[in-house]
């Protein structure tokens, strides 16, 4: 069994901020836990707007607080978020995630799992992990 706290991620090298400013991931359950996908606590700050394309991930969003919005950039369709809402980034969907007034406080999930020290390149991509 596995037992942490936000907390104490939020107190270790698990906690990783954007070099933008734009977010902090605490990564609560990684690659190396074998879980088969990694489970995340992300801050998205309000008034924030970043470029994200997970062409090697697969990932769902649960807001738990705040607001903001996405925009799929295939198709330039804009959702609000907010407190309760889930998206799915199922087809690697390339979007703009934008905070609004208040911070957002989003719960994720990723598959394959990431292995914790990842941040977005210039094209909003994590790379693959290959160990």
């Amino acid at each position: 069994m596995i037992v942490r706290t936000l907390k104490d991620c939020e107190n270790s090298e698990r906690s990783v901020t954007a070099e933008n400013g734009n977010w902090k991931s605490v990564r609560m359950l990684l690659k190396d836990d074998n879980m088969g996908f990694s489970f995340h606590i992300t801050t998205i700050y309000a008034g924030t707007e970043t470029l994200i394309h997970y062409q090697n991930h697969l990932e769902s969003v649960y807001c738990m607080e705040g607001d903001g919005e996405i925009e799929t950039l295939a198709d330039g369709k804009v959702y609000p978020i907010e407190a309760g809402t889930l998206y799915i980034l199922d087809k690697h969907d390339k979007h703009l995630l934008r905070g609004g007034s208040k911070d957002m406080k989003m719960a994720c999930v990723f598959n394959p799992p990431l292995s914790g020290k990842e941040v977005h390149d210039e094209n909003g991509v994590y790379p693959v992990d290959t160990e």
